[in-house]
């Protein structure tokens, strides 16, 4: 007898799976999975934005903040080294209170009245020594610590002798300390290496220059005096060519104080010049009241901060 085949179960529908997939996760487990693995992925994300941020931030403020690290050096010159590079300059008004005035040299000086005639006579020329040079460059133009926009002088003043025929020039500059002593040290060794030379003008006359130090009284940090005389060719006889002090600039002899004072980041440069007798007392007190003022500036300044 035959049977009936068996009833086979029905197979249970597969569930739909996405392709590849051979067991369905567990309800929850796939998402909470992903983010788990995704959020270190994320955090390091972040992280790395917001250093590159912050790097940008740091790059942008150097500009104005000034390196963090040692600068090395470089072969620029001064004048166009990065204003970063360079000290607060004083504000034209505090340059201004370090200057000195008619008042405090006497009653004979007076605000100029103009250049003195001797200035293009007797002072434009020029040397074959480089220093010499320099100096002669320095007399007339009076640009002691360079001649770019850094060192150009935050404030200046001219006055007259009137009696004794006299010019004093008087400048205000702020520059980095270690370049104003350089120029000061360069001041010192004038006398030795430029102490008698022949200089020319423009006309081939020959002038004879002599240069020595000048004493004087103790003032800012740092100090140097040079007195310059300027007269014609003399034979080597030893005498001093400031002996002769006729009042015309043919045959006369001038003298030129040159100093400068440095205090702090400023100095005072001045030049005292005449065809007459030379006006030590003007040249002193401008050195003693000049940087009296230039500290009392400085103070100020810093506390306005």
């Amino acid at each position: 007898m035959q049977h009936a085949p068996a009833a086979r179960p029905s197979p249970t529908p597969a569930p739909h799976l996405p392709p590849g997939t051979t067991t369905r996760p567990r309800p929850g487990t796939t998402t909470a999975s992903h983010r788990t693995a995704t959020r270190p992925l994320l955090a390091a994300a972040i992280a790395a934005v917001l250093a590159l941020a912050a790097s940008a931030c740091v790059e942008g403020g150097r500009g104005t903040e000034g390196p963090v690290g040692p600068v090395p050096p470089t072969a620029q010159s001064p004048a166009v080294l990065p204003s970063a590079e360079l000290p607060p300059v004083l504000t034209r008004g505090q340059a201004r209170a370090a200057l000195v005035g008619a008042d405090d040299l006497g009653e004979t000086w007076e605000p100029t009245r103009g250049a003195a005639t001797w200035r293009d006579a007797l002072l434009k020329a020029t040397a074959e020594r480089t220093d010499c040079r320099r100096l002669l460059d320095v007399l007339y133009t009076e640009e002691l610590f360079g001649t770019g926009a850094a060192t150009a002088p935050r404030a200046t003043a001219a006055l007259d002798d009137v009696d004794g025929g006299a010019q004093l020039h008087y400048r205000v500059t702020s520059y980095r300390a270690t370049d104003l002593d350089r120029t000061l040290a360069w001041l010192g060794t004038l006398p030795d290496t430029c102490g008698r030379f022949e200089a020319r003008d423009a006309h081939g006359t020959a002038r004879d220059v002599r240069v020595t130090g000048l004493p004087l009284p103790e003032a800012g940090d740092a100090r140097r005096g040079l007195r310059v005389t300027v007269g014609d060719t003399a034979p080597d006889d030893g005498e001093d060519p400031r002996a002769d002090t006729g009042t015309d600039t043919a045959g006369g002899v001038l003298t030129v104080d040159l100093v400068a004072v440095r205090v702090g980041d400023d100095a005072i440069s001045l030049t005292n010049g005449t065809l007459g007798t030379p006006a030590d007392d003007a040249t002193r007190t401008s050195v003693e009241v000049g940087a009296d003022r230039l500290t009392e500036a400085r103070r100020q300044g810093r506390a306005q901060v």
